[in-house]
């Protein structure tokens, strides 16, 4: 079928309210024929009573099923025609969805001035501080009174956004904004060199899982090397704390983000057993309302009317809001002691399809009705569910009944090293079996076979 819109030339002159009362009596007639006028009817529903008149030139032939339904928005959008009532008020209300209810949770909180004396007057450097979770973390550092910020970023619009930000915030900030990668061994190099930070979070790395499957060398010169860059130059300046972020997705991984995250903790607990620096771990889950999280992109397919995109119906996750894992990464950097891997209670995990009915509920609509959820089946590197220990890693409890220390896995330094060298060259060489490799360093990585 051609596009274009879908009216018949004699209806463009009716009012709106009139051409709905048309609508109902055709689909009357053909609702036990066919149903591919259904779409027409749900348009009914989402332009109410509005009075408008559809100006837009039909053509002769009225197209049916999901195309007349798309040309019918853009034909009434077109011509001026404005939602409901309670559509714009469900658009309004997306902006202020409070997060926190979705976790159908207490909040976890954290008293931060109460341990945050390990910032103040220290150089904490804080690499991809321009994204979701390096930004938060800028914000509270700023908080505390360090000596000196240094924000670590190789996308130069989130850099600015958040120097901006705190600069108008904080006047006295001695803030420093750089641009540069963890790839980049001479870069980091000459930053630790010149500035000498004292804590370092390294919050920079290649996080979306489909897109890591495509580009798997991509993400082991990031997330592995660059971790090893910034990790070997951390040990060898001396400083004091270094704090990993990592991910859920890092255990029993079945994606190549996953498996590269895993390595990551292996580096930094390898190293760290025999450097002055205390290096550590953070594994938490899925992080809402930041950048590629699912709800930003939940919002974004309401707003324009659906349908909302789930991947299976059974999919569950951990959740916990920005502030809620910054706020924990803080306090694990507080307690680290050198080599553990600190576990965030999340509660228990959410099923994304009743995460994404109860957002279309709080926007004030009702799924199903007003906007559908469709399933649409599990990307590349997706499962079903996601760990937060492996089973040899145990569990012991901190101060904090939110965060948990994982034991360190033993493993066979020299072995590992060399099989760090083949992965580099594997990575830079672009190898199609890069993903073999990556299996050999992390034994409860499953492959993803699907293309």
């Amino acid at each position: 079928m051609q596009g274009g819109s879908v009216l018949p030339p004699f209806l463009s002159i009716f009012p709106f309210g009139v051409f709905c009362k048309i609508l109902d009596f055709i689909s009357q007639m053909w609702y036990n024929k066919t149903a591919r006028l259904q779409p027409l009817r749900r348009m009914r529903k989402i332009f109410d009573s509005e009075c408008v008149t559809v100006i837009k030139k039909a053509k002769k032939t009225w197209q049916y099923g999901e195309d007349a339904e798309r040309s019918l928005l853009i034909g009434a959008k077109t011509a001026g025609a404005v939602p409901s009532a309670r559509g714009d008020a469900a658009i309004s209300k997306l902006s202020d969805v409070d997060l926190q209810d979705l976790l159908e949770r207490e909040p976890i909180k954290v008293n931060l001035d109460e341990i945050m004396s390990y910032i103040s007057d220290e150089v904490v450097l804080v690499t991809g501080g321009g994204g979701s979770i390096g930004s938060e973390l800028c914000r509270q550092i700023a908080l505390h009174r360090p000596r000196q910020l240094i924000i670590l970023d190789v996308y130069e619009n989130g850099a600015y956004d958040i120097e901006q930000e705190l600069r108008a915030k904080y006047g006295s900030l001695n803030l420093l904004v750089l641009v540069g990668s963890i790839r980049d061994k001479g870069r980091l190099e000459s930053i630790f060199q010149k500035y000498r930070p004292s804590i370092v979070f390294n919050a920079a790395a290649h996080k979306h899982v489909p897109l890591m499957e495509a580009s798997p060398c991509e993400a082991v010169k990031n997330n592995v090397f660059g971790t090893l860059n910034i990790a070997r130059a951390a040990d060898e300046y001396g400083v004091k704390r270094f704090v990993q972020i990592s991910t859920d997705k890092a255990v029993n991984p079945t994606s190549v983000m996953g498996a590269t995250k895993r390595i990551c903790e292996m580096i930094i607990q390898t190293i760290g057993k025999h450097s002055k620096t205390d290096f550590v771990a953070v594994r938490f889950g899925n992080v809402l309302g930041s950048n590629g999280s699912v709800i930003p992109l939940f919002k974004k397919q309401i707003a324009e009317g659906g349908p909302v995109l789930v991947t299976h119906p059974d999919i569950v996750r951990y959740f916990m809001t920005i502030s809620e894992a910054v706020s924990l990464v803080l306090q694990a950097g507080a307690y680290a002691k050198g080599g553990e891997i600190y576990v965030f209670d999340m509660g228990e995990p959410l099923r994304v399809y009743d995460l994404a009915e109860h957002l279309i509920r709080l926007s004030g609509l009702e799924p199903g009705v007003d906007i559908e959820i469709v399933c649409t089946g599990l990307r590349p590197g997706e499962k079903l569910y996601e760990e937060c220990l492996m089973g040899e890693e145990g569990i012991q409890k901190t101060a904090n009944a939110s965060i948990s220390i994982g034991k360190p896995i033993e493993l066979d330094e020299e072995r590992f090293f060399k099989q760090l060298e083949l992965l580099y060259d594997a990575a830079y060489a672009e190898s199609e079996d890069i993903k073999t490799l990556l299996r050999e360093l992390v034994p409860t990585y499953t492959i993803d076979k699907r293309d």
